[in-house]
């Protein structure tokens, strides 16, 4: 049975979710320092050019060859811009599900692309890779990040109670630790038939647990 994903590119009509690369470190760095980001994950504050090295270059494929999931850099089409990431962490492959993140970065947002660039893996993973389920985490107060899930046909299990920090700032400027609950759903292959037609150009970020 195969226990890793390929390492492969997925295309939509706008996007292309792409490993990543060294030439992928700038706008990276720049994407993962947003204040949404830093506060709906649990990515390091300030995120350097260095940890963004480390995870392009070593991290992302280590994710890979273990097993473990997969990291897609996710693209404009037309500008090769990057707009976001998708990853896939924690899979289990006798069970064959895997949970789902995605970030967009702020130069990007209002273009539907987080919806987009998650349809796309779950086609693919659920098609190709003969998956039978995709689960994602939200923060209880992230509405955008919710938003999405349900527009891509996700549905809500439950709520993990004080399952997460997230950050709020501070009036010096810095960060402060808030908990919170963490919303469960779930995306079975079932549930995609008729989405397309329910997207709305909503984006938001699901709880990834960056390394």
């Amino acid at each position: 049975m195969t226990s890793t994903f390929p390492d492969i590119s997925i295309s939509t009509d706008r996007l292309v979710l792409r490993p990543f690369e060294e030439a992928d470190v700038p706008p990276l760095t720049a994407m993962m320092n947003d204040e949404l980001i830093a506060a709906w994950t649990a990515i390091p504050q300030p995120y350097t050019e260095d940890a963004a090295h480390t995870w392009t270059t070593e991290s992302a494929h280590a994710e890979r060859t273990a097993g473990r999931g997969i990291d897609f850099a996710v693209t404009e089409f037309l500008t090769q811009r990057l707009v976001g990431v998708v990853q896939l962490r924690n899979t289990d492959w006798r069970i064959r599900s895997s949970e789902l993140s995605y970030v967009v970065a702020s130069w990007a947002r209002g273009e539907g692309y987080a919806s987009e660039a998650t349809l796309a893996v779950a086609h693919w993973l659920f098609q190709d890779q003969k998956f039978e389920r995709i689960e994602l985490r939200t923060a209880a107060g992230n509405t955008a990040s919710q938003q999405v899930a349900q527009k891509v046909g996700c549905i809500s299990e439950g709520v993990l109670r004080n399952a997460f920090i997230a950050r709020s700032r501070t009036e010096d400027g810095g960060w402060t630790d808030i908990r919170t609950d963490l919303i469960v759903w779930s995306l079975l292959p079932e549930d995609l038939e008729g989405v397309p037609g329910r997207l709305a150009d909503a984006n938001g970020f699901s709880y990834p647990e960056w390394n």
